[in-house]
């Protein structure tokens, strides 16, 4: 995917309240702009790193600017803006660059489904093929060495995701867990038990009944977001 304007960038000062961030502009100037993800962005928020940062065309927006990326001092891309995984995982199903999920007639979004009250990320479907449910998680905690983990804070409506999926499994649909890797330093995933006891436990469990689990890495510029690559899960 392109970015639909070109980024500006800035330098960060702090990250809180969740939605928002301190930076200082190219100017020298301070402001404040707006943070799309409710994660712990462990590793992507650290002071004096680069911000890119898109800006909205509409004038009555609070914060008119979205962080998007992260450069870091070690010359690391990471997307923070988790909004944009589920665009990344339609386009690459979309242009078969994620062969497991190739060959399907339909793909819909943001479907209702399961016990708990959940909407699927993805739906694929064919008059000749089972559905396959499609939830896509955005993954940037980077602890070194090339290795990347899911979550990076506790996440009950992840664990709902992974039960939901179980019974789509159970009742003979395909059940996929889509990890879409937005850190350009991340080489393989993993499952962050010493963050998440519960959701690894569940995620052994959803292995276990036949729950599928893919990762694929992303080429990411100021420009643009591209999957490009499958990585290893190691669970």
């Amino acid at each position: 995917m392109q970015f639909q304007a070109s980024l500006n960038k800035a330098r960060l000062i702090k990250r809180y309240k969740r939605f928002l961030a301190d930076v200082v502009l190219e100017d020298g100037s301070e402001t404040t702009i707006h943070v799309a993800n409710t994660g712990a962005m462990t590793g992507c928020a650290e002071p004096n790193d680069w911000v890119w940062y898109s800006t909205s065309p509409n004038i009555k927006r609070k914060y008119p600017f979205s962080w998007e990326l992260t450069e870091t001092k070690a010359g690391h891309f990471i997307c923070v803006n988790t909004l944009q995984a589920n665009t990344l995982a339609e386009e690459a199903i979309a242009n078969s660059t994620i062969s497991e999920l190739s060959g399907y007639e339909q793909l819909k979004r943001e479907v209702k489904y399961g016990d708990e009250n959940s909407k699927i990320d993805v739906l694929l479907s064919d008059n000749n093929k089972v559905d396959c449910f499609v939830e896509v998680k955005s993954v940037t905690l980077y602890r070194g060495n090339g290795k990347g983990a899911f979550p990076d804070a506790v996440t009950t409506r992840g664990q709902k995701h992974l039960r939901e999926l179980m019974t789509i499994r159970n009742a003979g649909n395909r059940a996929v867990l889509l990890f879409i890797v937005m850190h350009s330093g991340i080489e393989s995933v993993s499952c962050a038990k010493d963050i998440d006891p519960k959701y690894a436990q569940l995620l052994e469990q959803a292995v276990a009944s036949g729950v599928e689990v893919l990762a694929y890495g992303c080429s990411m510029s100021n420009e643009s977001l591209v999957v490009n690559r499958s990585l290893p899960v190691l669970i």
